[in-house]
């Protein structure tokens, strides 16, 4: 039953999750998902992908605006990667229609524990990669007047930016939890500008994701589009706060305590998958 208690919890859960995906740049959707998982048990697994997709549409669309304000998106290389995202995302998308609820629970799972110890590690301080073979260089300077200098694989980019693309529609959780390791990890992209530019590639993935689940009738039970609605209000919101936010902290300590509430859920996950 959805109430106005319910709805008020879903925009303040909407905009604490807006506020911490936008500050690390990954869109939110790895911490939506699985509460949605533990909230309506009972839900399918592509009813529940497909709200977390909206909301990370909106998250990403607000997110981007703050961060084009600061003029810290390299929309060159994110174009790219989101042209190469799209096709994967209409498969995941698809293919997130046929896997049972335990078997998703349990994936979902194995996801999670992956992406608290990726946190955990992401906690400390690392400086971009330098990567090897072909490299396009870019020169981006932001709003507060900081030049970056660095050198791009665009390419590799393209190439992880397909697998990016399936996993953020398969299990709703965005892919930009994936994509910002890689691009700082393996592509060469000083921290900032990747979490800026991941937002704006997910503009395009969570996008296309939910075009997709759209046209497939996921959506046509009303109390997800009430649910959806509730916590697109607050994401939005909290998109604003985590741009502002992150121009003023790292949040390794965040990041830490994320990882462990992160992994209590995979286990509460893994638990009933198996159950």
């Amino acid at each position: 039953m959805f109430t106005p208690t319910t709805a008020l919890l879903l925009v303040l859960l909407g905009f604490a999750v807006g506020g911490f995906g936008t500050l690390v740049g990954a869109g939110g959707g790895f911490i939506l998902t699985p509460v949605l998982l533990v909230l309506y048990p009972h839900d399918s697994p592509a009813r529940i992908t497909a709200i977390s997709l909206v909301v990370v549409f909106f998250n990403a669309l607000s997110g981007s605006a703050a961060y084009a304000r600061q003029r810290r998106i390299d929309y060159r290389s994110g174009l790219a990667f989101a042209a190469a995202a799209l096709p994967g995302s209409v498969a995941g998308a698809l293919l997130v229609r046929l896997a049972p609820l335990r078997l998703f629970d349990l994936l979902m799972g194995a996801v999670l524990a992956a992406l608290a110890a990726w946190l955990t590690n992401a906690s400390r301080e690392v400086e971009p990669a330098q990567p090897s073979g072909r490299l396009t260089e870019r020169v981006l300077t932001d709003r507060a007047g900081h030049r970056h200098r660095y050198q791009v694989a665009v390419r590799r980019g393209v190439t992880y930016s397909v697998g990016v693309g399936f996993a953020s529609s398969f299990f709703g959780i965005g892919g930009g939890i994936i994509h910002v390791p890689l691009m700082v990890g393996a592509l060469g992209f000083p921290t900032h500008l990747a979490t800026a530019t991941s937002h704006f590639v997910l503009t395009f993935m969570a996008a296309t994701g939910t075009i997709t689940h759209a046209l497939a009738g996921t959506f046509s039970h009303g109390t997800g589009l009430r649910r959806t609605a509730a916590l697109s209000v607050g994401v939005i919101a909290g998109a604003q706060v985590g741009a502002h936010v992150s121009q003023r902290v790292s949040g390794p300590g965040i990041q830490r305590l994320l990882a462990l509430g992160l992994l209590a859920l995979a286990i509460r996950l893994a638990l009933a998958g198996v159950g």
